[in-house]
């Protein structure tokens, strides 16, 4: 999982000065559209809509953007009934397991925007279930280490119901169960500590070790490729790349 963690604390970073700003906004917006309109308005009441919103403000998403994709979800928007959630499953090169969500209006041309990046990055498209069961659905909340004191962070996240915190690179990694993310980030900020990201994600039960820096370019290259398409939300694998080759690959 560190590796994993490590990409996801470098893809927030990039996220504040990414060109590609617009993108991630309309993707987040996409995520709070679908989530308001399949489960209501009320983030109290919805755990999807309250996991998208945890989301959108890890990645300082305007709150008026976040409320605007909210009320077009839960009102009588056209495109909101558009989209439909598909997750595609495989493996990637040096037997790294991939798990790709998307949002989409046509099916089509994801899946064959998601064949293309497997592909073209030696890795193979699977069926459904594939790899699912290498993974489970976690609350993870990164927290800059040098900012945080572990033992504050770790009392203030077991008072929000947290299950770990363990030290990742140059992060803090505190787990939780989904339905317990939102109370876990507002005990962290409430002892005033600062959150780098807040997210449900699929956390890997075992990992493939990179230690190759080829290897880890190629898994990379796959990553970013699928990030690539408009309609993919996240994308999932369970490569782990040791914080030296990382600093070289980047």
């Amino acid at each position: 999982m560190s590796g994993h963690s490590k990409w996801s604390s470098i893809k927030h970073k990039k996220g504040a000065a990414d060109k590609k700003r617009g993108q991630l906004f309309s993707k987040l917006a996409r995520a709070l559209i679908v989530a308001s309109r399949e489960g209501g308005p009320d983030p109290a009441a919805n755990l999807a809509l309250a996991n998208a919103i945890e989301k959108a403000r890890s990645y300082s998403m305007p709150k008026d953007n976040i409320d605007r994709a909210i009320a077009r979800g839960s009102g009588a928007d056209a495109d909101a009934d558009a989209f439909e959630q598909v997750v595609y499953e495989g493996y990637g090169p040096n037997g790294v397991a991939v798990i790709v969500e998307a949002l989409t209006d046509n099916r089509n041309r994801t899946a064959a925007e998601v064949r293309a990046a497997f592909t073209k990055h030696d890795g193979n498209l699977g069926g459904s279930g594939a790899v699912a069961w290498l993974f489970e659905r976690r609350g993870v909340i990164l927290v800059d280490a040098e900012r945080a004191d572990e033992d504050e962070l770790t009392m203030a996240a077991a008072e929000g119901g947290a299950d770990d915190v363990e030290l990742d690179g140059s992060s803090y990694r505190v787990t939780a169960a989904p339905e317990s993310l939102t109370a876990v980030r507002e005990a962290i900020e409430q002892a005033g500590i600062d959150v780098d990201s807040a997210e449900l994600t699929m956390v890997p039960k075992t990992t493939v070790n990179l230690e190759d820096e080829g290897a880890a370019r190629k898994t990379l290259r796959l990553i970013d490729a699928l990030e690539e398409s408009d309609d993919v939300q996240e994308v999932y694998s369970n490569f782990d790349i040791p914080e030296r080759v990382m600093e070289a690959v980047l």
